[in-house]
């Protein structure tokens, strides 16, 4: 049986984020995000009054992992598989109708890059799949070999901001002309003859943007980044938290616009005598600026690099 890594990962900004929460023992506190069951675990050991946490995964792997890691803190957690943008249906599910905080760290997990067979990583050579719900439908076969050329360099070039997103859909539907395109190194291979051998020589690994790119749109990860944040600004009683992690500005800006959004208040024209729109914040910032990791951190995880934290209350 072949060995796959631990279900654990470094758990960035961890204690950032956490202390972001304010949380109090006796609180309701979601993560969104459970992975390596880092947050999960730094949450659940501070609540010490009655507290409860629910953890949510849509990967059967990493719930089945962290609850042996949870294990001394079972009395005060539900797990859920899910994906998180259902976060407000699994409240309802559970009964639950304000919580106290929610963190959502929305990287890929250490375990899924590093676990080969998941085919998430363009260093190991696997099928192509990159799906972080094993039973979802939709995978990074489809991607490649259905889509059009156009749909192709759409996702490339707007989820990555690859410059050669053209000429790597095109030589995507070229190879799959004469057999599909069914392995990472084999997708690795046409991206690299894709892009110019200066390009190559400068810079990270040829393929690492187009691969962001394909995984995001196998996990329809930007698209739900807005709507579950509204759910729970909406779950939050007064005086609640929200911290957010994100790894690329795509997610950081979609994560600051809705921040912006929900810390707006009346919106009609200056000229207007008196309010007429009745529009009341709902958030305040606690971050105005996002945090980022520290140098001892980026010092012993590499892939802290390009983390942000935002951290929001509701009023």
């Amino acid at each position: 049986m072949e060995n796959t890594p631990e279900f654990s990962h470094y758990s960035v900004l961890l204690g950032e984020s956490v202390d972001g929460l304010n949380i109090k023992p006796d609180g309701i506190y979601v993560d969104c995000t459970l992975g390596g069951g880092g947050h999960s675990e730094a949450i659940a050991s501070r609540l010490t009054g009655g507290g409860k946490l629910i953890a949510i995964d849509q990967d059967s792997a990493a719930i089945a992992a962290s609850k042996v890691r949870l294990a001394p803190y079972a009395d005060r957690i539900e797990f859920v598989r899910d994906n998180f943008k259902n976060v407000g249906e699994v409240l309802e599910r559970l009964g639950i109708q304000k919580i106290d905080g929610a963190v959502i760290d929305l990287g890929v997990s250490s375990y899924q890059l590093d676990t080969p067979e998941r085919g998430f990583s363009y260093m190991h050579d696997a099928p192509l799949d990159m799906r972080m719900n094993p039973d979802a439908a939709l995978s990074a076969y489809e991607v490649v070999n259905t889509y059009s050329e156009a749909e192709l360099k759409k996702i490339i070039f707007e989820y990555s901001e690859e410059r050669f997103a053209g000429r790597i859909a095109a030589k995507i539907c070229a190879a799959r002309e004469a057999k599909p395109v069914k392995t990472t190194f084999e997708l690795v291979d046409i991206i690299r003859s894709a892009v110019p051998a200066k390009a190559r020589e400068a810079g990270s690994h040829p393929a690492k943007r187009a691969f962001q790119a394909i995984r995001i749109e196998v996990n329809s990860e930007l698209s739900i980044i807005e709507p579950t944040l509204n759910s729970l600004i909406y779950a939050l009683g007064a005086g609640g938290r929200l911290s957010v992690i994100t790894f690329h500005s795509l997610e950081d800006r979609i994560v600051k616009q809705t921040f912006a959004e929900n810390s707006k208040g009346c919106t009609c024209p200056k000229d207007f005598p008196v309010c007429v729109c009745g529009k009341k914040p709902k958030i305040k910032l606690i971050t105005h600026k996002p945090i980022l990791p520290s140098e001892k951190e980026l010092s012993e995880n590499s892939r802290s690099h390009s983390a942000k934290l935002r951290v929001a209350e509701k009023l």
